[in-house]
């Protein structure tokens, strides 16, 4: 079965990664030329800067023009693609496609885009954009398939680790550069330099091992968030598929058993 998943960010790829080790599907993934993915250890979106990559030992390849993927695919790898997604719909018809960019908003998905359309998070409804949304809030409903109906509004408000929420997030200060001074994996306490913009400081507000930062050389917004820090402080949670993203995935997967019937 074939896949289109929108999006090559941390959730799309906890996305990709249960459905390849399902051995059944062929998993092509679209992104920007220059993705602002924050947890990228765990992102198939890093291909684009490297050509090729791997999330807990499942392989992506790059794939700038539509004529690469096939080979891709055949060498039971995933696509990640960067062209018109016009140009890559005209060789490859997935009978599936997961709507994973995470906007809050639907940025055009429709319910005709394929035979089984999935959405993720706020901004789609189901029976209407898509034929099943995933809940995407962290709570007893994360993971939840919404046949009928909406996912949670967006709060705004990050989910809850160890008792933190928006203090574990790193933002850009201004627009301008983003250049990283720890990189993910590495502790940091309160008050600690991260990364600058431009030469700005980006400080961390709680004690924890950096879990995501954007590349060095990133353009960024003022405000732009821009790194990730988990006060648990566990390094290996940095390189492995998160929680919520198998718990969405599970979701997927759910789903589109369901909706093949």
């Amino acid at each position: 079965m074939d896949i289109l998943i929108k999006g090559a960010g941390d959730l799309a790829s906890g996305i990709a990664v249960r459905l390849h080790l399902c051995h059944r599907f062929r998993i092509v993934m679209t992104e920007i030329e220059q993705p602002t993915t924050v947890r990228c250890e765990v992102a198939f979106s890093r291909a684009v800067y490297l050509n090729t990559c791997s999330v807990e030992g499942i392989q992506a390849r790059l794939a700038k023009r539509s004529a690469e993927i096939i080979p891709i695919l055949n060498a039971a790898e995933i696509a990640v693609y960067t062209g018109p997604l016009e140009e890559l719909l005209s060789i490859y018809r997935p009978e599936v496609l997961i709507d994973a960019v995470i906007a809050k908003r639907n940025l055009g998905t429709f319910i005709d885009d394929a035979p089984i359309v999935i959405a993720l998070g706020p901004g789609f409804t189901a029976g209407e954009d898509c034929h099943a949304v995933i809940e995407t809030m962290r709570g007893h409903d994360l993971g939840r398939v919404i046949y009928q109906g909406k996912a949670y509004p967006d709060t705004g408000v990050p989910g809850d680790i160890a008792g933190y929420g928006r203090e574990r997030l790193l933002r850009s200060p201004y627009a301008g550069i983003f250049h990283t001074v720890m990189r993910i994996g590495d502790m940091a306490k309160k008050g600690d330099i991260v990364a600058t913009v431009d030469g700005a400081p980006v400080y961390a507000h709680v004690s924890g091992v950096i879990r995501g930062l954007l590349p060095d050389g990133t353009p960024v917004q003022a405000g732009m968030k821009s790194g990730d820090i988990d006060p648990r402080g566990i390094p290996e949670y940095c390189f492995t598929v998160s929680d919520k993203a198998r718990a969405i995935a599970g979701g997927v997967l759910e789903a589109i058993l369901h909706l093949q019937r």
